[in-house]
């Protein structure tokens, strides 16, 4: 082939690859849902193998790293110093390019397994939107990308036994937080240009949960749908107006729910876990409706589940079990416990139809998406994550104890 013939080569395909690339903007990615649509991913690193950079992250905290027009954004909090920090990070070198002191404030009580900054960051590409807690007010932020605060608001107090973390979602024009609290619940929008409120509505019960709410497309219309306040419900994302509920199936939850093949798919809880699907065409109370199935004591409570090719996959966060369900009839594929004698806190990530499951050791198991279990491979990078990874561009951020690492092909 000639230089001709391949550097024209090169400009048909390039544009074509970096269409395909996708950033990670909010908790899940760009469907909030766990499903990664580019590829190149690794199957296997170490704490020294296919590791682009590792960059330490001063302070704690469980929140997820995003990535957006080469930046990953975290935040972090320095206890003794009670100082809430957003850190952004150059996406090829791993360089801190800048940090900002969000918020200094006393630390709220909390449980043990949460952090004081557990809050995943919103990005839309000009702005990106945190969320911590300056005890009792919930408090959210807006940055542009060179670090300047834009707004700062305060939709409300929060309360909770087990601490804060609202993670800001987004929709249109707007950022979409849950406000299930012990106190009045709410759920509530704001402008991203402003902060301004657009529009709030009740919860129905003055009960904590941490679940980010998700837009679907669903039974032709856009619908937010959340757990919590003991039900599963759904609303008019533009205007808030509940659509459907369902009442339990308990009390507490933490995981955000996926759409797979028209069917809403959901695992939680506390105290009793549950795996469910929903048909999410109905209209006002649809508990003895539209459950198309529904199985106690199965599934996790932290971990959101992911799902792919027609099949739920999800993990308990305690035991480390890991198994797998048909979307349409609820039949269980396989249930095993991946391997070691730690819990779950991270979400699945599938990518190239293979699951990624990471365990708060900071091992990954690789596992083929498939209703027989085949563990692809198992990678330890010797460090312990309780937060969810971001998969962008065959890059895979996690953001670990003390680091946030980049996973990729060198």
């Amino acid at each position: 082939m000639s230089r001709f013939a391949a550097a024209f080569l090169c400009t048909l395909i390039l544009p074509f690859a970096l269409a395909q690339a996708e950033d990670w903007p909010s908790w899940r990615g760009p469907r909030s849902d766990g499903t990664v649509t580019d590829t190149g991913y690794v199957t296997t690193w170490s704490a020294t193998q296919n590791v682009k950079w590792k960059t330490l992250i001063p302070g704690t905290g469980h929140s997820s790293p995003v990535v957006s027009k080469g930046k990953v954004f975290v935040t972090s909090c320095i206890e003794a110093e009670k100082k809430r920090v957003l850190y952004c990070v150059d996406r090829v070198t791993g360089k801190i390019l800048w940090e900002k002191v969000v918020l200094v404030s006393g630390l709220e009580q909390k449980h043990g397994e949460n952090s004081y900054a557990s809050s995943t960051p919103a990005c839309d590409g000009e702005r990106v939107y945190v969320s911590f807690l300056d005890k009792p007010q919930m408090r959210v932020y807006a940055y542009d990308y060179s670090g300047n605060k834009v707004w700062e608001k305060n939709p409300g107090e929060f309360h909770s036994v087990h601490g804060f973390g609202v993670a800001p979602m987004l929709y249109k024009d707007l950022l979409i937080l849950n406000g299930d609290q012990d106190a009045r619940a709410f759920i509530g929008a704001l402008d991203r240009k402003t902060g301004d409120e657009k529009w709030r509505v009740d919860r129905p019960t003055k009960l904590r949960s941490y679940c980010p709410p998700v837009v679907i497309d669903a039974a032709g219309k856009k619908q937010l749908v959340l757990t919590g306040s003991k039900c599963v419900a759904s609303y008019d994302p533009d205007t808030g107006k509940q659509l459907w509920i369902i009442d339990g199936p308990t009390e507490q939850f933490v995981s955000s729910m996926v759409l797979h093949d028209g069917v809403l798919l959901m695992t939680a809880g506390f105290p009793v876990h549950w795996v469910m699907a929903i048909d999410p065409s109905g209209s006002g109370n649809v508990t003895k409706t539209h459950v198309k199935w529904s199985h106690e004591n199965e599934g996790g409570y932290v971990p959101s589940p992911v799902a792919h090719g027609g099949k739920l996959f999800v993990v308990d966060d305690k035991l480390g079990f890991a198994s797998c369900w048909d979307v349409k009839t609820g039949k269980e594929y396989w249930k095993e416990r991946l391997g070691g004698a730690t819990g779950y806190h991270a979400s699945a990530v599938v990518a190239e139809g293979r699951v990624y499951f990471t365990n708060d050791a900071g091992v990954t198991f690789v596992v083929k998406a498939d209703g027989e279990l085949d563990v692809l491979a198992r990678n330890n990078i010797g460090e312990k994550v309780y937060a969810s990874p971001a998969f962008s561009d065959g890059d895979i951020f996690h953001r670990g104890e003390k680091h946030l690492w980049c996973i990729g092909k060198k």
